[in-house]
């Protein structure tokens, strides 16, 4: 055979010996392409719903801070509203109280007149010399009045006017002054509701001179031992100045256990605010 045709003839063998290989490559090549336009499709799939599951997150997310707020106003509005009630009630319990105060002062003041009344003296009535009380005077000659008698007795003063004068010293700093009239005051009238006030007036007329600190705790410890059924502040008040005296003297153990008991027999008060802030200031200490 000649050479220049056995090549044409080799050419054609390999030809047909390799097209089904090209052919099987180029199926499993078709078939990669395929299933990566399924993966590229499914991941665009996936894509939209992260999208639109990221939007559902932010408008639930929205919601709940929504409804957060919503109900930290709605908190915030009924503890206004309670704390708006407990002050009403703080206020009609203290008009109560002074309603009470008053009406006893009135009962005392009655009563003291009362007594003050039945046990004052007649008045004795002059008759002119000569003259006999059963007939009339001589024609042409005018009676005349007999001249005023003074009370022995007196009527003694009101409740609420001695109070308010020892007050008044107090007030203008005529502190022993304040203190004589507020003892006058309890041994006259030692079951009024305003007795325990006075004794209190008695600690602050002595704390406010500066230099009597002991006669001051004592007065304050006679409120608290005297007193424990008093009304209104007087009782807190008279703890947390008992600390203060305590605190004065040096006694700090002593001024935390006074403060402790207004914290804890008295917890709304203003007295156990000012207690909590002593005791955060005495946490060095």
């Amino acid at each position: 055979m000649k050479p220049y045709l056995a090549i044409p003839i080799v050419f054609a063998a390999l030809v047909a010996t390799a097209s089904p290989a090209a052919a099987a490559a180029n199926k499993e090549h078709l078939q990669m392409m395929a299933e990566i336009r399924m993966l590229q499709e499914q991941n665009a799939q996936l894509q939209q719903l992260l999208g639109a599951l990221q939007d559902t997150l932010k408008t639930v997310g929205t919601k709940i801070d929504d409804q957060t707020a919503a109900s930290r106003k709605a908190m915030a509005d009924q503890a206004l509203a309670i704390n708006n009630i407990g002050d009403t009630v703080r206020m009609l319990r203290e008009k109560t109280d002074d309603t009470n105060v008053r009406i006893s002062t009135v009962g005392t003041e009655i009563e003291s007149l009362r007594q003050a009344m039945t046990t004052q003296p007649p008045q004795n009535i002059s008759v002119p010399t000569g003259t006999d009380p059963g007939t009339a005077p001589p024609a042409g000659v005018t009676p005349t009045a007999p001249p005023p008698v003074a009370p022995t007795g007196g009527v003694p003063p009101s409740p609420q006017r001695m109070f308010q004068a020892s007050y008044d010293d107090y007030m203008a700093a005529r502190y022993d002054l304040a203190i004589q009239g507020f003892e006058v005051f309890i041994q006259a009238y030692p079951r009024l509701p305003q007795a325990a006030d006075a004794q209190f007036n008695i600690g602050m007329s002595y704390y406010n001179q500066n230099n009597k600190w002991a006669e001051a705790r004592d007065a304050f410890q006679k409120v608290i031992n005297d007193y424990p059924q008093a009304q209104g502040t007087v009782l807190p008040d008279a703890y947390y100045k008992l600390g203060q005296t305590f605190e004065r003297l040096l006694q700090v153990e002593n001024a935390r256990r006074a403060y402790e008991t207004v914290i804890q027999k008295f917890p709304g008060s203003f007295p156990a605010t000012q207690a909590r802030n002593a005791l955060d200031r005495l946490k060095g200490r």
